[in-house]
């Protein structure tokens, strides 16, 4: 038996899961309405099919996936809630967005006069592609009713929490592995500035061989994405708790990644420009 499945965005992760779940069989739907032509073809090649409104795009669907840029979660969850109030099946309502506990708190919250089922999720890796999937973890009382996703080629998988623990394993993942990619970016950028850049890079290549392969691989891949991970940086902050240390830690890193994404949008790039600067000191 087929299932239907909602998915909003169409972003390279939004996409690749809405591929994939089309790739075996299921009925995909996303909305175009407002969005670019990028957008529109990565849904077509996708196999998304696109739905007029609202109406069309959850009516009959067995689950809704909100997979978009975390600022935008509540919004879509407040735009959506008239329409799933006014349906008599209702999807589950899945936000699988970059968010803290405290934010899929206050989604879960707009959501539930409409009586749809809510499930917090936490994708972990990049998009679906061939022979892998990333990690999706779930939590909430209603999460065994999304453990039917494993069977559609996702690698789904359940935490037996309440809704907010699959956000905090998604903030703390990303808070680690984003936070020593800011702080390594950091680093290099100041010894650049000082003139010991490649002092530094022959030292961690001899003492932390590991953490150079680490930060030679994530810097580069982290320069058309800086701008993305702002708003995630500063959901991380809300998590820990804004105005505490470790708080404004998460704080500080998103202005960082603001600056570097800045600096990446420069044409032509200025004579400090901060990503030309990471490339010579990773000399690539």
């Amino acid at each position: 038996m087929g299932i239907i499945v909602a998915i909003m965005a169409q972003g390279s992760m939004g996409s690749g899961v809405g591929k994939r779940l089309h790739e075996r069989g299921a009925e995909v739907r996303t909305l175009l309405s407002g969005r670019s032509p990028a957008s529109t073809e990565r849904a077509r090649a996708a196999g998304m099919q696109p739905a007029a409104d609202e109406q069309t795009l959850l009516d009959g669907a067995d689950f809704f996936l909100s997979i978009l840029p975390p600022g935008e979660a509540e919004n879509l969850a407040r735009r959506l809630a008239p329409t799933l109030t006014a349906l008599a099946k209702k999807p589950v309502y899945v936000d699988c967005n970059a968010i803290s506990p405290q934010t899929a708190e206050r989604v879960a919250a707009v959501i539930a006069p409409t009586d749809a089922k809510f499930v917090d999720a936490g994708i972990i890796g990049g998009p679906p592609r061939d022979g892998y999937s990333p990690a999706i973890y779930a939590s909430g009382p209603a999460v065994a009713e999304t453990a039917v996703l494993r069977d559609w080629g996702i690698d789904w998988r359940i935490i037996d929490g309440p809704i907010g623990a699959a956000s905090g394993l998604k903030m703390s993942y990303a808070g680690i592995t984003k936070g020593i990619t800011a702080l390594g970016s950091a680093m290099m950028l100041g010894a650049a500035r000082f003139g010991c850049a490649e002092a530094l890079i022959a030292e961690l290549s001899s003492s932390q061989p590991q953490l150079i392969k680490y930060l030679g691989a994530s810097v580069p891949r982290m320069y058309d994405k800086a701008y993305r991970w702002v708003a995630e940086m500063e959901e991380i902050s809300d998590f820990l708790g804004g105005g505490t240390p470790a708080g404004d830690i998460y704080a500080a890193i998103a202005r960082h990644y603001e600056r570097l994404a800045a600096a990446e949008a420069e044409t032509p790039p200025a004579p400090d420009n901060a990503i030309k600067t990471l490339d010579r000191v990773l000399g690539r």
